[in-house]
């Protein structure tokens, strides 16, 4: 990266809420951490996961996407031309996660800044996740995303399997960098307290996608009758299969939605916190922010036994078969019985996160991609 005033400076831009996403908390923490002074121009994008979700599979539903793009770019298009009228330039310009419609916008605005998108998710690979085979539909968002990575200088992906998955004229410019977890989850384990005496206690969060496998928890804990206590939190696509599988299940809380900044502290009160257990291919490439998150908070974690998540984890987990709730069962009902098993796989998982999952290192290969920019 050329010397100057702007050599260690970066803007974050686009409509990302990361306050829904964290990822891009967790890679700008990193990188102020990594001496980086960074600036946000950011109007988020009103619309939620569900509602993008619904978006996707229910075509009539496209205008009000295009409103909600429309309304944030029609604050964001002044601030960024404003800024980039203003010194110093940033070295670069990061387009945070979900930003598939705002990265050549912000080249444009930016331009000769380089650019880095958070390519976290494929349009087109999310919707066939979500049960969408509608060949023009997926057409169209392949096209989204060849243009968004063909916007990129630097495209941030989670996982080498999800690298390997880009098309080849954009893998040289990939760099991997694991979702991690920011700063409220480390601060959460703070708050721990000894586990008393009582059953296990579970948690598991997220939005219900087929990914995350809601419907073989709920059936596992439907196994377990009561002999674990779990907080299940979120809704979502599988919420209606959820509800009837954990209707009158003892000792299962459920909770629609927590503050974002409620949330750490409320998993770290768990003794296990758990993964995805989806089967689909998306299942099978990446390790989920709640696994990251959940070590970081202190937990033992459950998961789903796939090669992206050993090889993040090793053995400071416990996993099984994607897709069986008898054997999730089994595992919670192990763990249920050996104290010093879970107090053995909370303290692994607690160490990787400190050492692996901290924003400071996991943006290490995207702070020497940004010193590689011309």
């Amino acid at each position: 990266m050329a010397d100057g005033e702007g050599a260690r400076h970066l803007l974050a831009a686009g409509t990302y809420d990361s306050a829904l996403h964290p990822r891009v908390r967790v890679l700008l923490e990193g990188l102020r951490a990594h001496g980086w002074q960074v600036e946000e121009v950011v109007e988020p994008l009103r619309l939620g996961t569900a509602q993008r979700v619904d978006v996707l599979r229910r075509p009539v539903l496209l205008p009000r996407l295009a409103v909600a793009i429309l309304g944030a770019w029609r604050g964001l298009v002044p601030r960024l031309w404003r800024r980039r009228r203003r010194a110093p330039r940033p070295a670069a310009v990061l387009v945070g996660h979900l930003g598939h419609f705002d990265v050549p916008l912000v080249r444009r605005l930016m331009r000769p800044v380089p650019v880095v998108l958070d390519y976290l998710v494929s349009g087109a690979g999310t919707a066939v996740d979500r049960g969408e085979s509608g060949g023009l539909k997926l057409a169209l968002l392949r096209t989204l995303d060849e243009v968004a990575l063909r916007s990129a200088d630097i495209v941030v992906v989670d996982t080498v399997e999800h690298r390997d998955l880009l098309p080849p004229r954009h893998r040289g410019r990939a760099v991997v960098v694991p979702v991690g977890a920011d700063e409220r989850w480390t601060a959460a384990a703070r708050t721990r307290r000894p586990a008393g005496p009582g059953p296990l206690s579970v948690v598991f969060f997220g939005l219900f996608t087929p990914l995350q496998g809601a419907p073989v928890i709920a059936e596992a804990l439907r196994d377990l009758d009561g002999l674990v206590t779990a907080t299940v939190v979120g809704t979502g696509q599988d919420a209606a299969t959820v509800g009837p599988l954990l209707a009158g299940v003892p000792g299962v809380t459920r909770i629609a939605w927590v503050p974002p900044d409620d949330l750490p502290r409320l998993v770290a009160r768990h003794d296990v916190c758990l993964g995805i257990f989806g089967t689909g291919d998306k299942a099978r490439r990446v390790v989920p922010n709640k696994v990251f998150q959940g070590a970081a908070a202190g937990c033992a974690i459950v998961t789903s036994d796939t090669v992206p998540q050993r090889r993040t984890l090793g053995d400071a987990a416990a996993y099984v078969e994607p897709g069986d709730p008898h054997a999730l069962a089994e595992a919670l009902r192990a763990l249920a019985g050996d104290a010093a098993e879970v107090r053995r796989l909370a303290d692994g998982a607690a160490r990787v996160a400190r050492e692996r999952f901290a924003p400071a290192a996991v943006v290490r290969p995207l702070v020497d991609a940004l010193a590689g920019l011309p």
